[in-house]
C-alpha cells in the first residue's frame, strides 16, 4: 500500500536484549544515585576507604589513583581522621569524541570516626599504586589489655 508507514527498526534481530541493556542502564542509574554519585560528573567521586585495627595501630587504606599525594591533606580532629583531595581530570582535547565516559573526578572529603584514642605525633602516611595507607599507633591507654569480668 502507498500510504502504509512501517517503524524502522535496523537491530530487530537484538530484541531480546534490547529491554535487557535498557534494565541494566535503569540500574545503573538507581545504584549511582543510591550511592550518591554521578558518573562523570564533577565533584561527585567519594575515594573507597578501608579501617582496620591491630593490637597497637588503626589502619586507613584509601583508594586514591590518579592524584598526587601532594594534593592530598590529611587532619586529625577529636579523634576523626579527615582526607581531602581533588582528582583533576585531564585536560580534554577538542577534536575527541568521546563515546563512554565512567572516570569521575573533582575534590573529595571522606571522615572516618576512629575506634580508639591515637598518638597524633607518631602518626605515618604513605602513598603506593594509588593507595594512600596511614598509620595511626594506638594510644596507650587504648592498647592496655582487656581485663576479662565475671560474671556471677
Amino acid at each position: 500500500m502507498a500510504g502504509e508507514i512501517n517503524t524502522w527498526k535496523p537491530y530487530k534481530e537484538r530484541a531480546p536484549f534490547r529491554d535487557f541493556d535498557r534494565m541494566r542502564r535503569e540500574m545503573d542509574k538507581f545504584w549511582d544515585s543510591f550511592f550518591g554519585r554521578e558518573s562523570g560528573e564533577k565533584g561527585k567521586w567519594v575515594p573507597c576507604i578501608d579501617v582496620a585495627e591491630t593490637k597497637d595501630d588503626i589502619i586507613v587504606e584509601a583508594e586514591v589513583p590518579g592524584i598526587n599525594p601532594k594534593d592530598i591533606d590529611i587532619s586529625l580532629t577529636d579523634g576523626r581522621l579527615i582526607i581531602r583531595g581533588e582528582k583533576k581530570q585531564a585536560k580534554e582535547e577538542k577534536e575527541v569524541e568521546h563515546h563512554l565516559v565512567e572516570r569521575s573526578y573533582g575534590s573529595f572529603a571522606r571522615m572516618i570516626e576512629l575506634p580508639a584514642k591515637v598518638q597524633n605525633e607518631k602518626i605515618e602516611a604513605s602513598y603506593n599504586d594509588g593507595v594512600l595507607k596511614i598509620a595511626l599507633p594506638k594510644s596507650e591507654e587504648a592498647t592496655k589489655k582487656a581485663m576479662k569480668i565475671r560474671v556471677e
